[in-house]
């Protein structure tokens, strides 16, 4: 590999999901960091002519920093292999079957993995009646960060009413209590784990807004249950076929002990905002923001 000054890298930031504000806050601060590296860096709002710009552009390395649909479902990843540019973070398969939540628990459930009782259900039936007996979540089947999230409380006698923006066929899952946990697993290696502190649900303004949620990292929890997510991080990551980073979600029920910890979901781009989970876990592992999207970008290939 060339030296980092004559690399050109590509930051794809932005793109037309609803996470685009996040991925753009994302991309500036890997772009910032790996220009703080040495790399020649040219940020790219990823849109209908993304491409073309790429071709122009000709970088040795795509550094994926999209979020949502098309960035991180396989979209993205076919066309740089089409363009045979070497990327970050997972390839074409993994990001698709990551991205479809009940798909990924198939392959979770095939690997011996904990995870929720869930279902598909068209968005009337959902409306319609409690498919599920509450306490349910209601989510988008390929949506991330907690994008259109609901809630359904024991002893809710309606169902919910749900949003226009929200697709025809929903994945509803019955909800598991606990304690918000999460481990990144940086190419075969767990780091460690997050607690998540909130004041209600972990939805999408606590991850993404300063003071929305409080990070207690390494968790303070029993050495049976590190070693447990770190396992299962590990197993997630390796079931979806996974490459680069990820970074899996949990909850643990404390009263249930082992038999508490369930996996929610694994997400192959996980943020990397100031206030995101991957750079801090890295970060308590010695590892600094900077030398993270090194690593990134020396890990990047086709044929992910």
């Amino acid at each position: 590999m060339s030296s980092r000054a004559s690399q050109k890298v590509a930051v794809l930031l932005g793109g037309p999901s609803a996470e685009r504000e996040v991925s753009l806050s994302s991309g500036r601060e890997c772009a910032t960091a790996l220009r703080g590296e040495g790399y020649d860096v040219v940020e790219v709002d990823a849109g209908p002519d993304l491409a073309a710009r790429l071709v122009e552009i000709s970088p040795d390395v795509v550094f994926n920093a999209l979020h949502g649909r098309w960035g991180e479902d396989g979209c993205v990843q076919g066309m740089l292999e089409w363009l045979a540019i070497p990327y970050t973070h997972s390839g074409v398969l993994a990001s698709a079957l990551a991205m479809d939540k009940e798909r990924s628990k198939d392959a979770f459930r095939a690997a011996g993995l904990p995870v929720c009782e869930s279902g598909l259900f068209a968005k009337s039936d959902v409306m319609a009646r409690h498919v599920m007996a509450p306490p349910y979540v209601v989510k988008p089947n390929n949506e991330g960060s907690s994008v259109g999230v609901y809630l359904v409380a024991e002893g809710t006698n309606t169902p919910p009413q749900i949003s226009d923006e929200m697709p025809d066929l929903l994945m509803v899952e019955a909800f598991a209590p606990g304690r918000e946990l999460t481990t990144t697993v940086v190419g075969d290696r767990a780091l460690n784990v997050t607690d998540i502190l909130t004041d209600g649900w972990y939805d999408y303004d606590a991850k993404y807004v300063p003071g929305g949620s409080r990070h207690v990292v390494p968790a303070d929890l029993p050495p049976e249950i590190t070693a447990a997510c770190l396992d299962y991080a590990c197993r997630a990551h390796k079931a979806l076929g996974c490459r680069g980073i990820s970074r899996t979600d949990f909850r643990w029920d404390e009263a249930r002990g082992l038999d508490g910890l369930i996996l929610l979901e694994t997400n192959t781009q996980p943020g990397m905002t100031p206030t995101s989970l991957t750079p801090e876990q890295a970060l308590a592992s010695g590892m600094s923001f900077g030398a993270l999207c090194r690593w990134m970008v020396e890990d990047a290939s086709c044929q992910r």
